[in-house]
């Protein structure tokens, strides 16, 4: 068994509430690869080696095993309920129509918690499509982003954020021209937004815009996710751990790539969420930020790589008269 990290070593970002979250999390998005029992047992095993933020999501149809996971960490006393930051989202069709309740309901009842530490709307939009599809699937009842939509299902997440069944409330998959038009209308402000970050995916004004006016980011495909579904895959996308710079910083540190991609990430100020079922990996990956940092020069280096190379295009959620997935990025 890998070494365990004291979590209490865990460097934290602290939210607006005073609340804490660890710099560094698990994902349980199984990339379409890895069935629901790997992912509870990879969660189990993170827990023992002093994982404390599990990134969770009803559409990952996983989360009634992960939450077996956490009541026998729980009952053995591994760990106390309090100790873990865990997130869950609420999925598109559940937009709008008074279903944000319903939803979380489901992800407390399957996880086995009285509240998430976190919970977000999955994407701005109420466009979803079948579990598993290929790239090429629509749904015609897809449709643009709205805001007035979009708030109708922010004021539903206030709620909930009011009835203390989540601790705080979120953002996924937004831009800056989104945020511009429904921020000014929350009562209730958004601290957490989860975006795509790697190298070669940086996303600078949106991450700049976002942490000055406190919205903590935390980062999916961090490595650059290269078991990301399929259906996200084309030929011109950027491989991060290939990328020439990284490759040379790993070098000069001894490590893997994709270690050098999460320092990169936690030094910059977001909080990567990388995902494995493989113990050797998930125990590499929460090692790797307690241990050498990289310098100035390096951390500049990345900067100037950056390819602005989106992995997760989202094409699926495309409505029918538009053009490409720009479209949902606009």
């Amino acid at each position: 068994m890998a070494e365990r990290v004291d979590p209490a070593r865990i460097p934290s970002r602290t939210l607006p509430s005073g609340s804490k979250i660890p710099c560094i999390g698990m994902g349980t998005f199984g990339s379409d690869r890895y069935g629901p029992d790997e992912v509870s047992t990879a969660v189990g095993g993170a827990i023992r080696l002093g994982y404390r933020l599990f990134d969770c999501a009803s559409v990952y149809n996983n989360e009634d095993v992960i939450g077996k996971a956490f009541e026998e960490s729980f009952k053995s006393g591994v760990v106390r309920r309090e100790e873990l930051f865990v997130t869950s989202k609420v999925w598109n069709d559940m937009h709008g129509k008074g279903d944000v309740l319903l939803s979380l309901a489901k992800t407390l009842r399957d996880l086995r918690l009285d509240y998430v530490d976190a919970f977000f709307v999955h994407w701005p939009f109420p466009n979803y499509h079948p579990p598993g599809c290929d790239g090429n699937a629509r749904n015609p009842g897809s449709v643009p982003f709205s805001a007035d939509r979009f708030m109708r299902t922010w004021s539903e997440m206030e709620k909930i954020s009011r009835l203390g069944l989540a601790k705080h409330i979120g953002m996924s998959n937004m831009t800056i021209s989104k945020l511009e038009m429904v921020l000014s209308r929350c009562e209730i402000k958004p601290v957490l937004i989860e975006m795509e970050l790697h190298p070669a995916f940086q996303q600078p004004e949106l991450f700049y815009y976002c942490v000055q006016r406190k919205i903590q980011p935390i980062g999916y495909c961090p490595i650059g996710s290269p078991n990301r579904p399929d259906r996200d895959k084309t030929p011109k996308d950027a491989a991060d751990t290939e990328m020439p710079e990284v490759v040379a910083i790993a070098k000069a540190h001894g490590i893997h790539p994709a270690l050098v991609c999460l320092k990169w990430q936690v030094q910059r100020g977001s909080i990567p969420i990388p995902f494995s079922v493989h113990e050797k990996n998930y125990a590499a990956n929460l090692h790797c930020i307690l241990e050498e940092p990289l310098g100035d020069a390096e951390m500049a280096s990345i900067a100037k790589a950056d390819k602005n190379c989106r992995l997760v295009k989202g094409q699926v959620f495309l409505w029918p008269d538009a053009e490409s997935w720009e479209a949902l990025w606009d």
